[in-house]
């Protein structure tokens, strides 16, 4: 969508021929390969990333991954590891990406969080809804802390949306969700996409936090 607008969009991503082929679908884009859990690979992608487009105006952190275990199940591993990709990546990608921001006329950081992180989650495992109400609490933060030098920094928390996550989900737990939504449909990527192109544009410059 934001490629659609007319920027320029680098990519991030642990698979590094998936997310050169999806840059390859779009225009003036570029993919690089970053394991967002790894504040030294970060640290990397984000200088070659920035190097490649002359900057950065807008970031979004968007990687994400969930397990699904109940709290007997839980182990170390799957805490530590969605901690990592989904909540300690926000923190560094932004921190890297500041000194390009501060350069930036309309910097811009846009986080996605997800509705799990603002009450707990129906279907997810609370190493994901934990995650996710840390992005939160980091929007919050950021939004304070980087106002002296007009960073925007906002998070979209989107319920229920169809992609590789929720497709894994059972019948019976998608069931159980559809009847907590609303709108009585799945949510769907372009949908997300149209809230972070609002609050990257002009139209978004007084909402921050």
């Amino acid at each position: 969508r934001l490629n659609d607008e007319g920027c320029r969009v680098a990519l991030l991503d642990i698979n590094a021929e998936k997310v050169k082929a999806s840059a390859a679908e779009l225009k003036d884009c570029c993919g690089f390969r970053c394991d967002v859990s790894s504040a030294a690979d970060i640290a990397r992608a984000v200088r070659e990333a920035a190097e490649w487009l002359g900057g950065i105006d807008i970031v979004v952190n968007d990687a994400g991954i969930l397990h699904n275990s109940s709290i007997p199940d839980t182990t170390e591993k799957e805490w530590d590891t969605v901690m990592a990709v989904n909540l300690k990546s926000v923190f560094f990608v932004t921190q890297q990406a500041l000194p390009y921001l501060k350069e930036s006329r309309y910097p811009r950081v846009i986080n996605i969080s997800s509705l799990a992180g603002r009450m707990g989650g129906f279907e997810t495992g609370l190493a994901y809804s934990a995650s996710k109400g840390g992005i939160i609490a980091l929007t919050m933060g950021l939004a304070r802390q980087l106002s002296p030098f007009r960073i925007n920094v906002n998070a979209v928390c989107p319920g229920t949306t169809e992609t590789p996550i929720t497709r894994a989900f059972t019948p019976e737990a998608m069931a159980r969700l559809m009847t907590r939504i609303p709108l009585g449909r799945l949510g769907q990527p372009e949908d997300m996409a149209a809230a972070v192109a609002f609050l990257a544009s002009d139209d978004a410059a007084f909402i921050t936090g």
